[in-house]
């Protein structure tokens, strides 16, 4: 039928998450998107639009599957501040060992192209981070730290997810990336 995609749109955003996630924006060609995506050009820019586009996309796509994550971790009660910086960070070592997915985290590879993106891109990850901190605050907030600290610990404790990611680049064992977790999160008990 003509107009029709022949293809899953959704399994093919997946794939380009996946693109962006493991290259960065700058070294995610458009033949890596073809490859990756199975697509051929025309199908890949009129349905996604240009490679800024389907960047923005692919974040999009990375926060609805792993944002919900954190706020499932997030939301609730939780003992101490501490806790709430343990279980922020588990959600991040198990994406960390997830086998399916690239080693590190997408926004973070992003973070650091901050330059190579557009306007629009800067800005949506740069929200993504600033919604993730929020998020984090609040839950401190409720866990009983006062402002200054949960200011201070959503900080550290996602500066410590964004070092996760690059360590687990880097080739640092779960377990290694596991004690910096702790040490991070013994934090919120002084």
């Amino acid at each position: 039928m003509v107009g029709r995609k022949q293809f899953d749109v959704d399994e093919a955003l997946r794939r380009a998450m996946h693109v962006f996630w493991r290259w960065g924006y700058s070294e995610a060609s458009i033949d890596r998107l073809t490859e990756g995506t199975g697509l051929g050009r025309s199908s890949l820019y009129s349905t996604f639009g240009d490679k800024s586009a389907l960047f923005r996309k692919s974040l999009e796509r990375y926060a609805q599957t792993y944002h919900p994550l954190y706020d499932q971790a997030l939301s609730g009660s939780h003992p101490s501040p501490s806790a709430v910086v343990a279980a922020y960070l588990q959600v991040t070592l198990n994406r960390i060992a997830d086998p399916a997915v690239p080693d590190g985290c997408l926004l973070t590879v992003s973070a650091t192209q901050f330059p190579a993106l557009d306007a629009e891109g800067q800005a949506a990850v740069r929200a993504m981070i600033d919604g993730v901190r929020t998020m984090l605050e609040k839950a401190l907030l409720a866990a009983g730290a006062d402002e200054q600290q949960a200011a201070e610990l959503a900080l550290c404790a996602l500066a410590t997810n964004k070092s996760l990611a690059v360590l687990s680049r880097a080739g640092f064992s779960n377990e290694e990336l596991a004690t910096v977790a702790a040490a991070a999160a013994r934090q919120g008990t002084s």
